[in-house]
């Protein structure tokens, strides 16, 4: 069982999670004034007690600011690396475990790799499951599937 936990959709479940201080708000747009139909920010609901924090990143649509060598969205919830580095960078220590319950495309992992955490990943989708195996393994060869 974690000690802690980062739950990315925290709008979708704050009718079920205990309450918290402690939010992450990632401003996917960093400017406000432009009218499209894409969602200006994510929250996610941290388990820990802090103070709620803010990441800007552009990411929206066809914009990225990060990742563009890297091709096409390979999921449809699908977080930058430099998000979930940031993440991760915050809330652990190196040694520590990190679980992705729904791993995705496994960007999770992808920065786990890259900052020396364990991971562990569970995806349902043998598709996207593939994916996320080819990203971490391009990353870190040390990890186990």
């Amino acid at each position: 069982m974690s000690k802690e936990q980062i739950i990315f959709g925290f709008n979708n479940f704050m009718n079920i999670l205990p309450p918290s201080r402690n939010i992450i708000v990632w401003d996917k747009k960093c400017k406000n004034d432009w009218e499209d139909n894409f969602s200006d920010c994510e929250l996610a609901w941290v388990s820990k007690d802090g103070l709620p924090r803010v990441f800007r990143h552009l990411w929206m649509g066809a914009l990225r600011a990060s990742e563009k060598e890297s091709g096409n969205r390979r999921h449809p919830t699908q977080k930058p690396v430099v998000l979930m580095k940031w993440i991760v960078e915050k809330y652990s220590k190196q040694g520590f475990t990190i679980l992705d319950p729904f791993m995705g495309s496994g960007t999770t992992g992808v920065a786990c790799a890259e900052l020396h955490r364990n991971f562990i990943g569970i995806e349902i989708s043998e598709k996207y499951f593939n994916i996320a195996k080819r990203r971490i393994e391009s990353v870190n060869k040390t990890f186990n599937f």
